[in-house]
């Protein structure tokens, strides 16, 4: 079956902790024709990906369990891979280093999202 979609043809990491929203978000990426990498519940799985795989983009969370961590984003940003942050934390608590990387807050509709990933170059 062919992927048709706003997303088609796009590789998307997810990193995302909680199983439910990860497959959640998983879903609506790959409704959207995305392929989907992951997803991954923590920094080192999802470096090891990001370096093994390289994504066209990723939809990454900043509290994987131990409080935030920017790990992810640094990696993805050496590696010039667009990225949005998917957070619960608030889009405000995001350090100025990333302050023009795109950022959802959860709780966020599906459309949302796809449109954000969509908009990631």
């Amino acid at each position: 079956m062919t992927k048709t979609g706003p997303l088609k043809g796009r590789r998307v990491l997810v990193v995302e902790d909680q199983y439910l929203l990860a497959t959640d978000v998983c879903e609506l990426l790959v409704e959207a024709g995305a392929e989907v990498l992951g997803p991954v519940p923590d920094s080192y799985s999802a470096c090891r990906l990001i370096d093994e795989e390289r994504p066209d983009n990723a939809v990454v969370d900043i509290d994987l369990g131990e409080g935030p961590t920017y790990e992810v984003a640094s990696r993805l940003a050496e590696r010039r891979v667009p990225f949005l942050f998917a957070t619960g934390y608030g889009c405000s608590s995001i350090p100025e280093e990333f302050g023009a990387t795109p950022c959802l807050e959860k709780p966020f509709k599906g459309a949302e999202l796809v449109e954000a990933v969509r908009g990631l170059r």
